[in-house]
């Protein structure tokens, strides 16, 4: 087992040892402060370029298991923990860690002191970084690091998976004379369990479309409504997407926009996004409902969020993040839409589907 450096444009240099995936990278340097779902973090799109640090202190306890994150490709450059399990226990496992990073090539360094870190990325904001095999870099290699950014993400995510322009037919006659809701998915870079999550949620999916599909394939079974899912990087630069939403957003057509996509529908209606310093990734943000009492706790992955200065008057605050205050959730004065930040709750599904069925439409108000 060898040793390794993670190198930060600030100067920093941690020492650590490598498992994993023999190699190097360099990548925007992120964390995650999920104590569960390791799974869910290497496999979700939205770390599409990044290097992700896990602050939970032990990783890989419960192994591998394919049926958590699916078959897609591996979007992190590269993967940092402090401790990792080399022995998983679960009944479920398929294999350990070490041996999943290798087969999918992501870098990993452990017994690296994950706090210091974490607070170092708190002081100075994301930081890019690199992994080497030396602690020193030379004048060349500090370039490339400090010059690295996060570009096109929506469409390098999807560049070597399945998802790319596709459309997929996914209700049968049987669905369709359910009481779920038929519902058309444009997918952004969504992980892994939202089809599962619209199924247990009574929804049903006629169509989905990728990244750059064509809206006409979207819509052509006629949806009664239309789920814009969460996906990587920097909303502002898919301004193709963008004015394709504003066409979208002149059908009628009820609207659930999810993370990215909550971003986008944002942009299209003429609000500004802005980045964060260190974002919000993990599975334990607490977000508030405007105007009530309730507040609860949520599963994010972004860097960049809607800023709530730049709000036009067609568009409505509906949740707050608890911890700084920024815009979690939209709903539209002018539109049949709504929108969240984080990942839906059983709560968020429940109100599409009666923006659906009319009951409250905010395009009304």
């Amino acid at each position: 087992m060898s040793y390794t450096y993670l190198i930060l444009e600030s100067g920093d240099v941690f020492k650590g040892k490598s498992f994993g995936y023999d190699g190097q990278a360099i990548g925007e340097l992120v964390f995650s402060t999920a104590m569960t779902g390791y799974l869910e973090t290497l496999s979700d799109p939205a770390y599409y370029g990044q290097i992700v640090l896990q602050t939970f202190p032990l990783i890989g306890n419960y192994g591998v298991i394919s049926d958590d994150f699916g078959s897609g490709p591996i979007h992190l450059k590269a993967y940092i923990v402090r401790d990792w399990c080399q022995e998983p226990s679960n009944f479920r496992s398929e294999g350990n860690l070490d041996s999943f990073l290798c087969k999918n090539k992501v870098p990993g360094i452990f017994d690296i002191d994950t706090r210091k870190l974490t607070r170092v990325i708190r002081k100075h904001g994301t930081l890019n970084a690199m992994i080497s095999k030396s602690p020193e870099l030379s004048e060349k290699q500090w370039a490339k690091l400090k010059e690295y950014k996060v570009k096109n993400a929506v469409a390098g995510a999807q560049e070597n998976s399945p998802e790319k322009n596709y459309s997929e037919k996914c209700c049968s006659d049987s669905q369709k004379d359910s009481k779920k809701t038929c519902v058309a998915v444009w997918d952004f870079g969504a992980p892994h369990g939202l089809k599962g999550n619209l199924l247990n949620n009574d929804f049903c999916i006629s169509n989905v479309i990728g990244h750059s599909g064509k809206l006409e394939d979207l819509l052509a079974d006629e949806p009664k409504g239309v789920i814009l899912t969460g996906g990587p990087g920097n909303p502002a630069e898919n301004i193709k997407i963008i004015e394709d939403i504003k066409t979208l957003c002149g059908k009628n057509i009820p609207i659930l926009a999810i993370g990215l996509g909550h971003q986008l529908l944002a942009l299209a209606n003429g609000a500004k996004t802005e980045k964060l310093p260190f974002g919000h990734r993990g599975a334990n943000q607490a977000v508030k409902e405007v105007g009530t009492a309730s507040s609860f706790v949520t599963s994010q992955n972004h860097g960049y969020i809607v800023s709530a200065e730049s709000l036009p008057e067609n568009m409505i605050m509906s949740y707050t993040n608890v911890n700084d205050g920024t815009c979690e959730g939209l709903e539209y004065k002018n539109i049949s839409a709504m929108s969240v930040q984080f990942e839906p709750t059983r709560e968020i599904f429940g109100k599409f589907k009666k923006l659906i069925e009319g009951g409250c439409s905010n395009a009304s108000k």
